[in-house]
This record gives structure tokens, C-alpha cells and sequence, in this order.
């Protein structure tokens, strides 16, 4: 799905559904209820399920509803049509908006994760992978035009290998349909996020061979969103909801992977702690969890380079107009 088709969607979706403000309910006791859209449900998200199980939010007299899109479109599109109120994707999706000419386009005010989070896995156990070993093998790395698809050609080019030529992309199957798709017996390799990824390697269905974020590099991967005129409309609650954010960030820095684990196994019923444990691990690791939600523009340009070199942007969108970092320096204090 190339970024024209996805702007001309969010486009008949601000024309076709009616511009609704301040979608937040109030509740008793001045208690707000925030729809919050994650783009995936990962402990790649650790920061923000620590801001929830500690209490975080509730210091900020706010309560999360939180709900999966399934796929950065889908967050969007959740976000562009009032249904829900803030969003957690990565950035591209509001880079596309704006480059479609919304007048009222998402602005990114907090960032949660610093690379990519995902791990390539493999049908065999492979501790000398090297990413020419790709050459000649079918992939599932996701839809085009979404951050995980983009983020894995970037690191293969980064590593020397083609990814129109030396390798097949296969960009056919819905980002929430691919570990099934691979378990199903396609593909040669794919790209999954935690702990899911640790789970089928328990399993003995595949082995994770390297990880997409260290080989890509630092990004701002993921991010939350909402559209201006929301963000206008609730400047008090953005900048509650960013301080309980930094909370969370600032706590998952100083605690180790055993404590994390610990305080978010909740949101992972089906998932054993030791290995939710290993996971966080995998993600620290990296330094993949955002220490702050403040977004450099130095990082942001970088990701405009790697959705640019995807074929997917045309012109960068400015820092200045796209990324509103008032919320998050003023939570850092």
C-alpha cells in the first residue's frame, strides 16, 4: 500500500465522517477516560503498560481504554475519525497526513520507542547469521509503506543487500496475519515482535537470527499522536498524559528486566514471566525503550530518510509543524 493510497483514505474518511472534539469522557470525580489505539500489543511497549500498572495515569486523574489497531492505518484512520483519541504508531502515519494537505493533521507530542522493535526469525537456529545469508529467500517483513517494512529494507541495504533484487519482500499478508502466516509454512524468514517472537522460538517453530533495530539503528519508531485541533481542545490532558508517559519511561530505566516483567505480566496472561522477562532484556539490550518522550529532530530526519529511501516520501515533512515537543520538555521538567 504506497503512501498515496493510504493519504487518499484518510482523506474520504475526514470528508465522509464528522468532525467531532473533546472525544474524551469525563467521568466522576474528574476522572478522564483517554481511547488510546496501540498499533500492536508488545512489551515493546513496556514503558506504557508500567505508566498503567503503576498508577501512573491515575496520578493524572486519567484512565486508559486502551485497543489494538492492528497495523499504523489502522491507528490512524481510528484517530482521524474520532474514534478513539490518541494513537501509538510510528510517526510515518502522521508524516503521510500532512503531506496529503489535512489542515487538521495528527501532531506527534510524545515518543515511546527509540528503534525498531522487531527480531528476524528463521526456520533453523542460526548463531552465524549474516544479512547476506538473505539472498535468494522469501521474507515477510510487513505491509509496504509501514515502519517495520521500511525499517527492514533499511537494514538490508545498511548490510549490503539488495531488497528489490537480492531478495523476495513479500508484502501480501496483513502485519497482524504474518507469524501465522510463517507458522502456516510461508515464507523463509519474518519479522515478529516480542515476546511473541520468544514464544514461537520456545515453541521450536522458528529461532530469531537478528535484530531489526540494532542493525537498523536509532529511530523514532513509535510514537503517540493526536490531531491538533484534539490537542488544542486538551492541552491539560496531553500534558497529563505525557507526565504519566515520562513516569513510566523514567521507571523502566531504572528497574531491571525481572522487575518489568513483573510489574506489566498482567497485560501478557498467556505469556510466562521468565520469558517476558527475557524479552524486556532483548529490548534493553538494544535500547530500544525512548528514555524520554521528547523527539529529537535529528532522529526524526532520519526516519523521513529511511521512508524516503523505501520510495514511500516524497518531501520530508518540517520538524517544527509534525512534532510538538512542549508536552514532553515540560514533563521532564
Amino acid at each position: 500500500m504506497k503512501k498515496r493510497i493510504l493519504a487518499c483514505v484518510l482523506i474520504l474518511i475526514l470528508i465522509l465522517v464528522p468532525t467531532l472534539s473533546g472525544c474524551s469522557k469525563n467521568d466522576e470525580g474528574g476522572i478522564t477516560t483517554v481511547r488510546l489505539c496501540e498499533v500492536t500489543h508488545s512489551i515493546f511497549y513496556a514503558p506504557q503498560y508500567v505508566a498503567i500498572a503503576k498508577g501512573f495515569f491515575e496520578e493524572e486523574n486519567i484512565t486508559i481504554e486502551l485497543s489494538n489497531g492492528g497495523g499504523a492505518d489502522k491507528v490512524m484512520s481510528a484517530v482521524i475519525s474520532n474514534s478513539v483519541d490518541i494513537g501509538l504508531a510510528g510517526p510515518e502515519a502522521s508524516v503521510y497526513v500532512y503531506n496529503s494537505g489535512s489542515e487538521d493533521y495528527p501532531e506527534v507530542f510524545a515518543q515511546l520507542t527509540a528503534c525498531d522493535g522487531s527480531f528476524l526469525v528463521g526456520r533453523e537456529p542460526d548463531p552465524d547469521f549474516k544479512w547476506s545469508d538473505l539472498a535468494g529467500t522469501h521474507i515477510l517483513p510487513g505491509r509496504t509503506g509501514g515502519m517495520p517494512y521500511m525499517a527492514f529494507r533499511y537494514a538490508m541495504e545498511e548490510n549490503g543487500i539488495n531488497p528489490d533484487t537480492d531478495a523476495n519482500l513479500d508484502n501480501t499478508i496483513q502485519f497482524d496475519m504474518m507469524t501465522g502466516a510463517f507458522l502456516g509454512g510461508t515464507g523463509d524468514y519474518v519479522t515478529m515482535f516480542e515476546p511473541v517472537a520468544s514464544s514461537v522460538q520456545l515453541e521450536g517453530k522458528g529461532y530469531i537470527v537478528a535484530s531489526v533495530g540494532a542493525a537498523a539503528g536509532e529511530m523514532p519508531y513509535t510514537a503517540y499522536f493526536a490531531k491538533k485541533s484534539y490537542i488544542k481542545e486538551n492541552s491539560d490532558l496531553i500534558q497529563r498524559f505525557t507526565n504519566a508517559v515520562a513516569k513510566g519511561q523514567k521507571w523502566v530505566k531504572e528497574h531491571t528486566s525481572e522487575e518489568i516483567a513483573e510489574c506489566v505480566k498482567d497485560f501478557f496472561a498467556d505469556t510466562d514471566v521468565t520469558l517476558l522477562a527475557s524479552a524486556v532484556k532483548s529490548y534493553k539490550d538494544i535500547g530500544a525503550f525512548a528514555t524520554t518522550p521528547v523527539m529529537t529532530e535529528e532522529a526524526f530526519n532520519r526516519l523521513q530518510e529511511v521512508i524516503q529511501r523505501a520510495g514511500e516520501l516524497d518531501s520530508p515533512a518540517p520538524f517544527d509543524k509534525l512534532i510538538n515537543n512542549t508536552f514532553a520538555n515540560k514533563a521532564i521538567g
